[in-house]
């Protein structure tokens, strides 16, 4: 099939699928104790789509323009017997990256499974190097050693690995400094996340967000970089390049310098609902469709008529109006 595009003349590149709703972690800015405690109820796995859904829509995305699959979650690492689904997905023709986005926790576990099964490419957080903070960050108390440990391993393995900080005004800009050095010096790419509106109950502001401006003068002020070329069309990291060591730090400014005229990123729910931007309020329920036995034809046609229809431009409109009006879906929910 033809590849398609949205009605802003956006094509469809990438899709995320959130393999659980799960997360060992309660992070501040994403699952906060809070509200997702201890009785919180996640989805019961019959809601879940099982690897053979997600295998047939990534075969059905790649027919019409995707390249790239990123595994998310929640904490991906939570769904039983992942490195199947990888295995399933290498062998889809048109798909050239599969990326897992993972806390670290449980990598020492399943980083070599993994590699097995064909995975190359993890995208892994921390927000700080301080174990205290760490600590209080992630809201479980776990501090970063387990992580930097199951870091090592994951390189020595020979995976590709890049970092993810989503940095917070007044809680982890000390971090920047330290996280730089530390990645920076073992030539793993960092990349600096602006604290952004995901959901409806990480109390997000204009005040709390550190702007990739405010981040790059700190970098700068101790290290010499160039900006690096762009890598493909709607990459979303704007990606400098230390002079001394060639190594990597990005910075991803959903807030202060909006990337949505480039976005070619589609989202699939762990129940199955397509999403077609990170602050959508609604998704289409693909799970209903493939379970009523639905032929490919046909479900391509639902797909295509989705994206074909998409406007979305949220970054771009953002406003302290909408930022409290509108009622978002939650990251733990539909990945990053």
């Amino acid at each position: 099939m033809e590849p398609i595009i949205d009605k802003l003349g956006r094509p469809i590149r990438d899709l995320r699928i959130s393999v659980t709703d799960r997360c060992n972690f309660r992070c501040t800015y994403c699952m906060p104790k809070e509200i997702f405690g201890d009785d919180y109820v996640f989805l019961p796995k019959n809601e879940l789509l099982s690897f053979e859904e997600m295998e047939r829509f990534a075969r059905l995305f790649a027919s019409i323009g995707v390249k790239k699959l990123r595994l998310t979650g929640g904490e991906p690492l939570m769904r039983r017997g992942l490195p199947d689904l990888i295995a399933k997905l290498t062998k889809i023709e048109g798909i050239e990256d599969i990326g897992l986005t993972t806390n670290g926790v449980l990598l020492g576990q399943y980083a070599q499974p993994l590699y097995d099964a064909g995975l190359r490419r993890l995208n892994m957080s921390l927000d700080a190097m301080d174990p205290e903070l760490f600590g209080k960050m992630n809201g479980r108390g776990i501090k970063p050693e387990l992580i930097l440990k199951n870091i090592d391993r994951a390189k020595e393995i020979g995976f590709t690995i890049k970092m993810n900080m989503v940095v917070q005004k007044g809680v982890n800009e000390s971090e920047i400094l330290p996280m730089a050095a530390y990645f920076k010096e073992r030539g793993i790419t960092l990349r600096f996340i602006e604290f952004m509106d995901v959901g409806n109950d990480n109390g997000w502001s204009f005040e709390k967000v550190v702007t990739k401006k405010e981040i790059y003068e700190m970098l700068r002020a101790e290290y010499e970089m160039e900006p690096a070329e762009e890598e493909y069309y709607g990459e979303v990291a704007k990606r400098y390049r230390y002079l001394d060591n060639g190594a990597e730090v990005g910075f991803i400014t959903s807030v202060s310098e909006s990337f949505c005229s480039t976005c070619t990123r589609a989202r699939l729910s762990s129940d199955g609902k397509l999403y077609t931007c990170l602050f959508a309020s609604d998704g289409f329920d693909l799970r209903e469709l493939i379970r009523s036995g639905l032929t490919d034809e046909e479900l391509l046609e639902a797909i295509t008529g989705v994206w074909q229809g998409r406007g979305d431009r949220y970054s771009d409109e953002r406003t302290e109006q909408t930022v409290k009006n509108r009622k978002k879906i939650n990251m733990s929910y539909i990945g990053g």
